[in-house]
């Protein structure tokens, strides 16, 4: 599709003029014509003016003069701005008009009244809401500023101030025009086209106090004295005009910088063309424009040929000129010819006009870049269609190779703007540029490359494979393979030779020195770093580190593995030259578990402490597969103080940081400790302490008791018993070892929980005690056994030897028999009152069946008030209170907590229905009458009870 797309285009012709159809019919001839920004402007005969916005042309603003043509004369000229803004109208009686945009108006310009005008310059900051200081050139030489400010009052004068600021000696003002100079503000350039001359004018502008109060432009013309081209004078009357290119189209879109117009005068001899240069000093700015300049004589465009096919005898002058982007539009004898401002070559020419049509101008809208050609009835548009299609031909004849690329649109013209490029580069013996060149070319790659080394160019050679190696596909593995592997045999090369000639110091020009080439060997070896960083896919590995090695090229070879993430062929390699430093260096990077796993056996042993530091910032690693690498460094570094020892720093690591409960890494760390050389159990001991708080405890305690006794650790196995709650066990070791402290304490942890076994304990203690001092001092196991308040005597007896002297523990004996005697008193104290409390309770029970009270006629309930002897009562003898059975039974419910209220209720149920239930009668009597309910415990708790109930009359109590 693109193909065809570009065949398409360069079958198009670049130049095509059609006729204008309008949607409306005109009656009247065309007098005059302006296009800018896409609006037309027609001045017919009968004095009417036609607006039409070409984006609707069904928008037609139809204008009137303020007066008759037979009054004021016919439009003899138009002048449109580029905006569109603002248009004057000069007519042949010398009166002058302005009309705005937004008006339909056009009002009189009095101070320009009698002025033929023939050219404008307008002011370059346009668009605005007036014209600002525009220059006016007129027929009779003179070049006035005016400042037109547009007003909606009719009569009021339109202009702000005119005023003549340069009088041309050879005729009419043919053109006009000003520019800024970019970076300077006050800097105008005013270009003044005669019939014969063409004055450049570069300076400084005045600046009035007020805008339009004061002309700019005379400071200018008075200050500088202009550069000037001029030609012989024609003979014969023809036309003059100066012509300006229009706005780039990159300008428009803002991209790029401001790119330079080109302008065109016509003159009898032809057309003088050049570019508006602007990054000369003012000084010479004139003469560099137009020492650059080229003059299209008139015989350069061909001759017109008449109806019989005959060229004319005589040539006419040109009739009109207008630029496009690349080329000079001319009008000649009815045609349009358009020549290439490049080369000048005619690229178009065609007759437009019928025999003894006359054109009234030829324009350029120089905003939009569209070209219109007018005659009195009829309108014609030059349509350009991909107009620098070749212009990069014409740059690529001329050697401008970048200009050519600029402008090179498909591959095609792309790559042979390449080789030729290539082609005189190499002829010139820039080498390095060709490479570069020839690399984004189709130019066949062997040819190249033999190119190359027949001149012994391997920097032109490896830039070349650089450059051709990004060309080709992801696809194309095997020329990318090929190409990268090459490049590193080339890399491997010239690193040498610079290392050679550092090294030996030979081979070095008057303009090279040591230091250049050390700075050489410094940009390859970078250069070769990015090269891998960029290809390392492209790169076949096992070939990659033969070709490098081959060359003995260390730090190229490291570079590479790094590039590729090969972390292990680097540690590896430093690993192999106990480079631990390094190692350690690569390692500090890594994130693959495996690599520390691989390579922690041997790096703890020469590189600990900063190993250990390492594996502390990656909590993601498996303790368990770094222990055969720890146990190895504690078997090497068996000396080493347990303070200092990394192991044990590691594995406290991932028991206190990482809480790891793995039972693995805690029975590590107890074989460590317990396999120390050092006499001291503090670090094992404060170890068990610490995990003993766990249950079950994280290690396995047969494997720690078994080490503990294989490495006498026997505070430690004592601790192991303990923790276990084997407290006998723990005692027999502990004693088996002699350790009568460690025994005594052990002895007394069951405390005051199981006594019985606590005795048992001391009873072991004491006979290990008493055997060790023999009969020489026990006294002193005597003393030592004290300790413990469950041991006595006569418990000791059976340890002491057969013939132990008694007077060596006399005392103890009898302070244990007197011990005893108070014992024995104390408990026939105790038996004689026990005895007297008996003979007590017996006389309390022979008087119970001889206990009465006596009830007086009017005693009454203590309940109900009324007389108790009137139903079945009870009484009682302590207290004399007496209580009808079913008042004291009501009274003891209310009292009585659930259980005793419920089995109340239950015995009154079963004695309710009959029978024989002396039983229940009993145990319901012992409920209701066991104590008085005024002197019991009902008593007590009704000290909680209100002295008013919500039953009672609280106003009784009233004082």
């Amino acid at each position: 599709m693109n193909n065809m797309q570009e065949l398409d285009d360069a079958s198009l012709p670049i130049f095509k003029v059609e006729r204008v159809q309008l949607q409306f019919s005109i009656s009247s001839d065309f007098v005059a014509a302006q296009v800018a920004n896409n609006v037309l402007i027609l001045a017919l005969s009968t004095g009417r003016i036609l607006r039409i916005d070409l984006d609707s042309p069904s928008d037609i603003d139809d204008i009137d003069l303020p007066r008759k043509t037979s009054e004021i004369g016919l439009i003899r000229r138009m002048f449109l701005d580029p905006s569109a803004s603002h248009l004057i109208i000069n007519t042949t009686l010398g009166e002058n008009y302005y009309l705005h945009t937004q008006s339909r108006q056009p009002k009189p310009l009095a101070r320009l009244k009698g002025v033929g005008i023939e050219a404008i310059a307008w002011n370059p900051s346009l668009p605005t809401a007036s014209t600002r200081e525009i220059l006016v050139g007129a027929a009779d030489g003179n070049v006035y500023e005016d400042y037109i400010e547009p007003s909606s009052e009719f009569y009021r004068n339109q202009e702000k101030y005119l005023k003549a600021v340069y009088k041309a000696q050879d005729g009419p003002v043919a053109g006009l025009w000003v520019d800024l100079i970019p970076g300077r503000v006050d800097t105008r350039r005013v270009i003044v086209a005669t019939p014969s001359k063409l004055l450049h004018f570069v300076g400084k502008i005045g600046r009035p106090g007020q805008e339009g109060s004061g002309s700019i432009f005379t400071k200018l013309f008075e200050t500088e004295a202009p550069t000037l081209h001029e030609m012989t004078p024609s003979t014969r009357s023809s036309p003059s005009a100066l012509a300006v290119s229009p706005d780039s189209p990159e300008s428009q879109s803002g991209e790029g910088d401001e790119v330079e117009r080109v302008y065109a005068w016509l003159s009898a001899q032809g057309i003088l063309h050049g570019k508006l240069q602007t990054n000369t000093r003012s000084a010479s700015l004139g003469s560099t424009v137009f020492n650059n300049s080229k003059m299209i004589s008139r015989s350069q465009i061909p001759l017109s040929q008449s109806a019989s096919g005959r060229k004319k005898p005589t040539q006419e002058p040109i009739a009109g000129v207008a630029l496009s982007q690349w080329h000079v539009l001319c009008l000649v004898e009815g045609r349009i010819v358009a020549l290439h401002r490049l080369d000048e070559h005619v690229v178009y020419d065609q007759v437009v006009l019928e025999p003894g049509e006359s054109a009234l101008c030829l324009l350029a809208d120089q905003k939009k870049n569209t070209y219109w050609l007018f005659t009195n009835e009829v309108i014609f548009e030059i349509v350009v269609t991909d107009e620098d299609r070749d212009v990069w031909k014409i740059m690529l004849k001329s050697q401008q190779f970048s200009l050519a690329t600029q402008y090179a649109k498909t591959p095609s013209q792309k790559d042979a703007v390449a080789m030729a490029c290539g082609d005189y580069l190499i002829s010139k013996g820039q080498y390095l540029e060709a490479a570069n060149v020839y690399g984004k070319s189709s130019r066949p790659f062997e040819q190249v490359a033999l190119t190359f080394i027949d001149h012994s160019e391997q920097d032109a050679l490896r830039r070349y494979l650089l450059t051709k190696i990004a060309t080709y596909r992801r696809s194309s593995i095997m020329q990318r393979t090929m190409i990268a592997s090459w490049l590193v045999e080339i890399f491997m090369s010239k690193l040498n030779s610079l290392d050679d000639t550092i090294t030996t110091k030979a081979q070095l020009t008057e303009s090279t020195t040591t230091a250049d080439t050390k700075d050489d060997l410094a940009s390859v070896r970078t250069e070769f770093e990015d090269f891998v960083n960029r290809y390392k896919g492209d790169l076949d590995r096992k070939t990659t580190y033969e070709i490098i090695s081959s060359h003995a090229r260390e730090q190229e070879l490291l570079s590479y593995a790094t590039a590729i993430d090969d972390y292990n062929y680097v540690l590896s390699y430093w690993v192999q030259r106990e480079r631990w430093q390094e190692s350690l260096d690569v390692l500090k990077k890594q994130t693959d578990p495996s690599i520390f796993y691989r390579y922690g056996s041997v790096l703890m042993v020469h590189a600990a402490t900063e190993l250990v530091d390492i594996l502390m910032r990656h909590p993601d690693l498996d303790p368990l597969k770094l222990i055969p690498a720890l146990l190895n460094y504690n078997k090497s570094k068996s000396n080493t103080p347990l303070a200092q020892n990394q192991a044990v720093r590691y594995l406290l690591f991932c028991i206190n940081a990482l809480h790891t409960t793995v039972p693995a890494i805690h029975n590590t760390l107890i074989s460590i400790y317990a396999s120390h050389p050092s006499p001291s159990e503090n670090a094992l001991l404060s170890y068990l302490s610490t995990s003993s708080l766990s249950n079950p405890p994280p290690y396995d305690t047969d494997f720690a008791f078994r080490l503990c006794i294989q490495n006498s650790r026997v505070q430690s196995a004592v601790h192991i018993y303990t923790s276990m709650g084997s407290y006998a066990s723990a005692v027999d070791l502990a004693l088996k070892h002699g350790e009568i402290d460690l025994a005594s304490l052990v002895a007394d942890r069951p405390g005051s929980t199981d006594s019985a076994l606590r005795k048992r304990l001391w009873l072991a203690v004491a006979k290990k005690v008493i055997s060790q001092q023999g009969t020489g001092s026990i006294k002193t196991a005597i003393d030592f056994l004290k300790r413990c308040d469950l041991l006595r005597i006569e418990d000791l007896i059976p340890f002491f030897p057969d013939f132990v002297v008694i007077d060596d523990f006399k005392d103890e004996i009898c302070a244990a028999l007197e011990s005893y005697s108070r014992s024995i008193a104390s408990l026939e104290s105790e038996m004689d009152a026990s005895a007297a409390t008996a003979e007590s309770i017996k006389t309390d029970i022979k008087q119970l069946d001889r206990r009465y009270a006596i009830v007086e006629p009017g005693e009454r309930c203590r309940v109900c008030e009324l007389p108790l002897l009137s139903r079945q009562f009870f009484v009682f003898p302590s207290c004399q209170h007496g209580f009808h059975s079913d008042c004291l039974g009501k009274k003891v419910l209310d009292g009585s907590g659930l259980t005793v209220r419920g089995r109340i209720r239950e015995l009154q149920a079963q004695i309710g229905r009959g029978g024989r239930r002396e039983k229940e009668g009993r145990e319901l009597d012992a409920l209701v009458a066991g104590q008085c309910i005024l002197c019991g415990d009902l008593a007590i708790k009704a000290i909680e009870e209100p002295f008013i109930s919500d039953a009672d009359d609280g106003e009784e109590w009233a004082i």
